[in-house]
């Protein structure tokens, strides 16, 4: 099997390349070369998805079984239309990798695949579904410009021949976006801990190499697919992702549970300040029976916490993105909200 990784030098496109790897398969990765590093044994192709000639280029490198497009998450939907398109002659299935941001109804609805999808269209430029400063509903601008690009893979490649992918939450080594290296090392320090909301909340977090493994099962399926991949509904808690993230980094601390409405009276971030924290009905419903019967299997997440902290503890480093600066709630912050439990 060859495949070609639209990335393959940090986190998710890293994890599929080695997945790739292990499964002998003969791998080339197309990046700029700017972050990141290859996993040894892959073939790197040098290049820039939004320049027309590095396409080409690209393209004259092939054929290939599958492309999976791993890099696509800051690119316009034209930008892929084009890559796509270049790659459609040479290649014979695309494996994108979408998210559940795609649709309408995220976070605040339970979702299925059969949920509506928001519009986008398929060769949208990077400003399509910008919202004005002052607009106060849903900022649907990112769930947009995904939704165009799976519609430039498919109009590309064509429906029997595309499968999209839409994970929620990805965790794991390699993590660049911060959120549960940020709880380890607050778990490490000890001491009293804010949780957030109600300890018998479900999450799906799912692992990156599971992810991994599920993209390249699809690379060698037949028809087309659209699966939903996250860990099953209520496969974990909040409160037994927070215990694993204490009994891995032995830390002393002590979990001290804040209800819902006292944490948003505080202006604490969901999503941000205590990372995985979000009361929106829809943000842990994600139904992804579909990809479990299609063969999507999901570690427990105490594996995953244990591996990422390992990673960390030998020193890996995650590929520098902004978004890590986001996560975390303050000492001084956390201090204040505490005290008001009497912690």
């Amino acid at each position: 099997m060859k495949i070609l990784v639209l990335g393959g030098t940090w986190f998710l496109g890293k994890a599929v390349a080695q997945a790739a790897l292990d499964r002998g398969w003969e791998v080339s990765a197309f990046n700029r070369g700017r972050s990141g590093v290859a996993p040894e044994g892959v073939t790197e192709i040098r290049g820039d998805r939004t320049i027309r000639g590095d396409l080409a280029k690209l393209a004259s490198h092939g054929p290939w079984d599958a492309v999976v497009d791993t890099s696509a998450s800051e690119l316009a939907p034209r930008d892929v239309l084009a890559g796509a398109r270049a790659l459609e002659p040479v290649a014979g299935r695309y494996v994108y990798i979408s998210t559940v941001n795609a649709y309408r109804g995220w976070p605040n609805e339970p979702l299925s695949e059969a949920s509506e999808v928001l519009d986008g269209p398929a060769d949208a430029d990077i400003d399509y579904g910008r919202l004005p400063a002052d607009w106060d509903g849903p900022d649907w601008y990112y769930g947009r410009q995904k939704a165009g690009a799976e519609r430039a893979a498919l109009e590309s490649f064509g429906v029997e021949r595309v499968s999209v992918l839409r994970p929620g939450v990805i965790l794991g080594p390699g993590e660049y976006v911060g959120r549960l290296p940020w709880w380890l090392s607050r778990a490490k320090s000890g001491g009293q801990i804010l949780a957030p909301g109600d300890p018998a909340q479900g999450i799906q977090p799912i692992d990156v190499r599971d992810v991994a493994d599920f993209a390249l099962d699809q690379a060698q399926a037949v028809g087309g697919h659209a699966y939903n991949v996250t860990a099953p509904i209520g496969h974990e808690t909040m409160s037994g992702f927070l215990n694993a993230c204490l009994e891995v980094t032995g830390g002393a601390g002590r979990l001290v549970w804040a209800p819902d409405d006292l944490l948003i009276d505080h202006g604490v971030q969901q999503w941000t300040e205590l990372p995985l924290w979000r009361t929106h009905a829809g943000a842990w419903r994600i139904d992804s029976t579909r990809a479990q019967q299609a063969g999507l299997r999901c570690r427990p997440l105490a594996e995953t916490v244990a591996d990422t902290w390992e990673w960390l503890s030998s020193g890996g480093t995650p590929v520098e993105h902004p978004r890590w600066a986001e996560h975390g709630i303050s000492a001084e912050k956390e201090a204040e909200v505490l005290a008001k439990l009497g912690g």
